[in-house]
C-alpha cells in the first residue's frame, strides 16, 4: 500500500494533465492551454535543476487568433522542500529518462488531439459567406473540389483513438514507484509525509499571487484580443470598401442596373432641402431627423465631422469663430469620393489637396455672403453633399460654436443668434444632438450641454462625444473625473451613449489617415481601457460614426411615414382652401407666375415698335413745345416784339434763336424724347388690359420699369447731329404756300392764347375773386389782394392814355401812381407796383397780339410779293413759322432715333432687368405678394415634399 502511494504522489501531474485536458473540451476558443504552458507548470520537467513537488496553478488563458507575441509568465519565488543526498545517481538517471520518454509521448498523442479540435472550432467560428460569393472569386468556392477535407478531418485520431494511444498512467506510475523504493532509504512513511508537508506549505503562498496575475493576464489579454479583432475588421471593411467602389464603379458605367444604398439617402437630403425652403424656422411641419451637431467654440466640431467624412473639408483658424451659418452635410455611398453643392454641379476631388483647398475657400465664401451686414452669423443653411465609398449614410447639421462672451469685432447680438439657431435645430423632436465636449479643458467651462440639457432633458436623442482625450489624460490629474465625464455624472445632461475620440495632434495639415492611425495607437496604449474606464466600443471616431448612423436611420425608420401622413393632411387642406377661394384660377407658384409676368412685359416692350411714326411725331412736338414754349415767348418773341421796326425785330429773333440752338435745344429735345419714350413704355406696361389684366402683376411692372429706365441712356451723339438739324430749320424764313402761313398763324394763335389765360389767371390770384363771385360764392379779397387791384385800375388808367406804352415802367411813372393811390388812402410799395405792372402790361401786350395775328390772315400776300407795307408786318408770323418747323423736324429726328435705337436698347435693358430679377429670389417674394401667390407656393410645396417623401418611403421598403 505504501508503495501505490507513493507512485499516486509521483504522478500526480500527469494525471493533472489528463484532467485538464478533459475539463477544456468543451471550452471557448479563446481559452485553450498552450503546449508550451504545460511544460512550463510540469513540476518534473527535466530542464529542472532539482526535484520540485507539484504546484497547483490553473493554465493560461490565451486566444488561438491573435498573433501576438508569448508573454512570460511572473511566477512567484516557491520555496521547495529539502532533499537528502543520496549516492544512488544512477537510479535517479534511469527514472527521469523512463519519465522523459512518457512525456514525449503522452505531449505528441495530447497535441495531435489539441490540434483536431481547434480546426474543428476554427471551422465553427467562420461565418456564412454565402452572402458575399458575388464578391469572392469563384476558385475559392471551387476549391473544395480539388481539396477534400472531409477525408482530411477523418484521418486525424479521434478520442477513442487517442484513449487507445495512451499509455497506462497507473502501471508507468506503479514502474517508477518500485524503482525509486528499490534506490531510495529511509523510513516510507516519513519520505511520503515529508514530500505531503512541503507540497502543501508551497501552494498556499503561491495559490494568492497566481490569482492576482490571473486577473491581470486576462484583463490584459481581453484587451489585446479586443484591439486584434478591431484591427482584423477594419481590414475586413477595407477590402469591402475597395470591393464596394469596383461595384459602383461598375454601376457608373451602366453594367448593373440596380438601386444602391446610397440613393436612399440622396432622397432623403432632397426632402430636406425642399423642407428648409418651406419652413425656414422648422417649425411642426419638419419633424424629419437630421444629426445635429453642437459644442462650444473650438470644442472639436468640425474636427469630428470631418474624420466622420474622411476628409478636411471645412475651414480652419486658430481660435477664430470660423463656421459663421449652418452647414448641411449628406454623407453617401460613391465610387469617387468628392464633394459638391447643392445648387452647383462643380464636384471637388477629396483626394486632391488643391481641392480640397478649393472646397474650403468656396465655403468660407458662401458663409460669408450669407451673413448680412452688421451680422456675425446667418441662419441660413450651405447644402453640401459628400460621396465616397464606406462612408456611413447619413445627413449631419454642423452650427456654429456656443460662445459665453461676445469679443470685439463680434455683433453684440451674436451670442443670441447662435443660441437661436441651435435651439431651432434641437427643438425639432427627431433631431440626434450629436455634443461635442472638449476633454482637454475644465468641464465646468462648457455651456453647450445646459444647453442640451434643456431641448433633450430626458437623453432620449442625445449622443455625447467627449474629443481631444489624448490631452484629457495627459493634463487630468484624476482619470476618474474622465470616466465620470463620460458616464454623464458631472453634468445634469442625460445621453443614448457616450463615447471618447482623439481628432489629431493639433496640426491642421495633418490628413485623415494619420490622425486615425493616431488615434487607435493612443487607444491601445491609454490607461482608460485597461482599467475599464472606457469600453472598446466607446472609442474610435469610427465606432462614433457607425453608431450615429444606427440611430440616425433607425429614428428615419419611426418618423418618416407618420410625416408622410401629416403633409397629406396640410396637402388636402390646402387644396381645399383654394377651390374655395380661386375656382378660375390655376395653381401658379411665385416663379412661375414670374415667368408670366416676364412674356407680358416682354410683349408690352415689343408693342413699342408698333407704335405708328405719326403718333410719334405728335408726341414729341407738343412735348417739344410744352418744355420751350416758356422760353420762345419771354425770352425771344416779347423782347423782340417791343422794337420798333422790323429790321431790329429779325435781328433780335437771329441772335437769340442762335444762341437758344447752340446751348440748350438740342439737350432739351432729347429730354422730352426720353421722357416721351418713358411715357409711352409706363403707359403700356400699367394700362388696364380689360378682363385679362391681373393687377397681381402691378408691383412688378412698376419695379421692372423703374430699374430699365434707371439703366437706360440715351445715345451721346443725338445731340451733335440734332444741333445740326435745328440751327439749319431755323435759319429758313421762306413760307412757300398759303397753308403753313395760315398753319404759322393758328400755332401763334394758340400759343398767344394760352400765355394769355396763363395771365389772366395770374392777375384774378393777385387781385382775388371779381364781384359775381363775391356775390354768388360770398367770397372777400384779403387786404393784399385789395391793394393790387387798387393799384391794377391805376395802371390801366395809364395804359388807356397811352396805348403804345413800352414794357418797363418809368420811375416817375412809378412815383405817380404812388401818390395817386396815397390820396385815396391806399399805401403801396415800388415793387408791388412794377409786379401788378408786369401782369398788367402783358394782357395788354397778349391782347394786342392776338389783334395783330388776326390781322395777319391776310399777309401773306404781301409777304409773298414783298410788299413793306408798315400798317401790316407779320414779321412774328414768320417767327411762329420757324419755331413750327423747327419742332417738326426735330420730333421727325427723334422719332427716327426712338424706332431705330433706342427701343431696342431699352428691351435689351428690359430683358437684363428681368433675368436679375430672376435670379433674385428676395426680389421676387418682394414684389409678388398677397394670400394668392403664398397658398399656391405652399401649395406646391407639400406636393413635392409628399412625391419625394412617398418615393423615399417606397425605397427605404425595397431596402428591407
Amino acid at each position: 500500500m505504501w508503495r501505490l502511494r507513493r507512485a499516486a504522489v509521483a504522478c500526480e501531474v500527469c494525471q493533472s494533465l489528463v484532467k485538464h485536458s478533459s475539463r477544456t473540451k468543451g471550452s471557448s476558443p479563446l481559452q485553450k492551454l498552450h503546449l508550451v504552458s504545460r511544460s512550463i507548470y510540469h513540476s518534473h520537467h527535466p530542464t529542472l535543476k532539482f526535484q520540485r513537488p507539484h504546484l497547483r496553478t490553473t493554465f493560461q488563458q490565451f486566444s488561438s487568433l491573435t498573433n501576438l507575441p508569448l508573454r512570460k509568465l511572473k511566477l512567484s519565488p516557491v520555496k521547495y522542500g529539502y532533499q537528502p543526498y543520496r549516492n544512488f545517481w544512477p537510479a535517479r538517471l534511469a527514472a527521469r529518462l523512463l519519465k522523459l520518454r512518457y512525456l514525449v509521448l503522452g505531449s505528441a498523442v495530447g497535441g495531435g488531439y489539441t490540434a483536431k479540435k481547434t480546426f474543428d472550432q476554427w471551422k465553427d467560428m467562420i461565418p456564412d459567406l454565402s452572402d458575399y460569393k458575388w464578391i469572392v472569386p469563384d476558385i475559392v468556392w471551387e476549391i473544395d473540389e480539388y481539396i477534400d477535407f472531409e477525408k482530411i478531418r477523418k484521418e486525424l485520431p479521434n478520442s477513442e483513438d487517442l484513449a487507445k494511444l495512451t499509455p497506462d498512467l497507473d502501471k508507468i506510475v506503479e514502474s517508477l514507484s518500485l524503482l525509486k523504493d528499490f534506490f531510495t532509504t529511509g523510513s516510507p512513511g516519513e519520505t511520503a509525509f515529508r514530500a505531503t508537508d512541503h507540497g502543501s506549505e508551497s501552494d498556499k503562498p503561491y495559490r494568492k499571487v497566481s490569482d492576482k496575475e490571473k486577473i491581470d493576464q486576462l484583463q490584459e489579454e481581453l484587451l489585446h484580443t479586443q484591439l486584434k479583432y478591431q484591427r482584423i475588421l477594419e481590414r475586413l471593411e477595407k477590402e469591402n470598401k475597395e470591393l464596394r467602389k469596383l461595384v459602383l464603379q461598375k454601376d457608373d458605367k451602366g453594367i448593373h442596373h440596380r438601386k444602391l444604398k446610397k440613393s436612399l439617402i440622396d432622397m432623403y437630403s432632397e426632402v430636406l432641402d425642399v423642407l428648409s425652403d418651406y419652413d425656414a424656422s422648422y417649425n411642426t411641419q419638419d419633424h424629419l431627423p437630421r444629426v445635429v451637431v453642437v459644442g462650444d467654440q473650438s470644442a472639436g466640431k468640425t474636427s469630428v465631422l470631418e474624420m466622420i467624412a474622411q476628409a478636411r473639408i471645412f475651414p480652419r483658424g486658430s481660435g477664430e469663430m470660423m463656421t459663421r451659418s449652418p452647414v448641411k452635410v449628406t454623407l453617401s455611398e460613391g465610387p469617387h469620393h468628392v464633394a459638391l453643392f447643392k445648387d452647383s454641379s462643380r464636384e471637388f476631388d477629396l483626394t486632391k489637396e488643391e481641392d480640397l483647398a478649393a472646397l474650403r475657400h468656396e465655403i468660407e465664401l458662401r458663409m460669408r455672403k450669407n451673413v448680412k451686414e452688421g451680422c456675425t452669423v446667418s441662419p441660413e443653411t450651405i447644402s453640401l453633399n459628400v460621396k465616397g465609398p464606406g462612408l456611413q449614410r447619413m445627413v449631419l447639421v454642423d452650427l456654429p460654436g456656443v460662445i459665453n462672451t461676445v469679443t470685439s469685432g463680434m455683433a453684440p447680438d451674436t451670442k443670441e443668434t447662435i443660441f437661436s439657431i441651435s435651439k431651432a435645430y434641437m427643438q425639432n423632436p427627431n433631431a440626434i444632438i450629436l455634443c461635442i465636449q472638449d476633454g482637454s479643458v475644465d468641464a465646468e467651462r462648457s455651456i453647450v450641454t445646459d444647453l442640451v440639457s434643456q431641448m433633450d432633458p430626458h437623453g432620449r436623442r442625445t449622443i455625447f462625444v467627449l474629443t481631444k482625450v489624448d490631452l484629457a489624460e495627459k493634463n487630468v490629474a484624476s482619470p476618474s473625473r474622465i470616466q465620470q465625464i463620460i458616464e454623464g455624472k458631472l453634468f445634469p445632461m442625460k445621453a443614448l451613449g457616450y463615447f471618447a475620440v482623439v481628432t489629431g495632434k493639433g496640426n491642421s495639415s495633418e490628413s485623415i489617415e494619420a490622425i486615425r492611425e493616431y488615434e487607435e495607437e493612443f487607444f491601445q496604449s491609454s490607461k482608460l481601457l485597461k482599467t475599464s474606464m472606457l469600453k472598446a466600443h466607446q472609442v474610435t471616431t469610427r465606432n462614433l460614426s457607425l453608431a450615429v448612423s444606427d440611430c440616425f436611420w433607425k429614428m428615419v425608420r419611426e418618423s418618416v411615414e407618420q410625416q408622410a401622413d401629416s403633409f397629406k393632411a396640410t396637402r388636402f387642406n390646402l387644396e381645399t382652401e383654394w377651390k374655395n377661394n380661386y375656382p378660375r384660377l390655376r395653381e401658379l407658384d411665385r416663379n412661375e407666375l414670374f415667368e408670366k409676368a416676364k412674356n407680358e412685359i416682354l410683349d408690352e416692350v415689343i408693342s413699342l415698335s408698333q407704335v405708328t411714326p405719326k403718333h410719334w411725331e405728335e408726341i414729341l412736338q407738343q412735348s417739344l413745345w410744352e418744355r420751350v414754349s416758356t422760353h420762345v415767348i419771354e425770352n425771344i418773341y416779347l423782347p423782340a416784339a417791343q422794337t420798333m421796326n422790323s429790321g431790329t425785330f429779325n435781328t433780335t429773333v437771329d441772335i437769340k434763336l442762335k444762341q437758344w440752338t447752340d446751348k440748350q435745344l438740342p439737350n432739351k429735345a432729347v429730354e422730352v424724347a426720353w421722357e416721351t419714350l418713358q411715357e409711352e413704355f409706363s403707359r403700356f406696361m400699367t394700362e388696364p388690359k380689360g378682363k385679362e389684366h391681373d393687377d397681381i402683376f402691378d408691383k412688378l411692372k412698376e419695379a421692372v420699369k423703374e430699374e430699365s429706365i434707371k439703366r437706360h441712356k440715351w445715345n451721346d451723339f443725338a445731340e451733335d447731329s440734332l444741333r445740326v438739324i435745328q440751327h439749319n430749320a431755323l435759319e429758313d424764313r421762306s413760307i412757300s404756300d398759303k397753308q403753313q402761313w395760315d398753319a404759322a398763324i393758328y400755332f401763334m394763335e394758340e400759343a398767344l392764347q394760352a400765355r394769355l389765360r396763363d395771365t389772366e389767371n395770374a392777375i384774378e390770384n393777385m387781385i382775388g375773386p371779381d364781384w359775381k363771385k363775391r356775390w354768388l360764392h360770398w367770397m372777400n379779397r384779403t387786404q393784399e389782394q385789395c391793394v393790387h387791384n387798387e393799384t391794377k385800375n391805376e395802371l390801366e388808367k395809364m395804359l388807356k392814355c397811352n396805348e403804345e406804352h413800352p414794357a418797363y415802367l418809368a420811375s416817375d411813372e412809378i412815383t405817380t401812381v404812388r401818390k395817386n393811390l396815397e390820396s385815396r388812402g391806399v399805401e403801396v410799395d415800388p415793387s408791388l407796383i412794377k409786379d401788378t405792372w408786369h401782369q398788367v402790361y402783358r394782357r395788354h401786350f397778349l391782347k394786342t397780339a392776338l389783334n395783330h395775328c388776326n390781322l395777319c390772315r391776310r399777309g401773306f400776300y404781301y409777304y409773298q410779293r414783298h410788299f413793306v407795307d408798315s400798317e401790316l408786318e407779320c414779321n412774328d408770323v414768320v417767327l411762329f413759322w420757324r419755331i413750327q418747323r423747327m419742332l417738326a423736324i426735330t420730333a421727325n429726328t427723334l422719332r427716327q432715333q426712338l424706332t431705330n435705337t433706342e427701343v431696342r436698347r431699352l428691351e435689351k435693358n428690359v430683358k437684363e432687368v428681368l433675368e436679375d430679377f430672376a435670379e433674385d429670389s428676395e426680389k421676387k417674394v418682394k414684389l409678388l405678394t398677397g394670400k394668392r401667390v403664398q397658398l399656391a407656393e405652399d401649395l406646391k410645396k407639400v406636393r413635392e415634399i409628399q412625391e419625394k417623401l412617398d418615393a423615399f418611403i417606397e425605397a427605404l421598403h425595397q431596402e428591407k
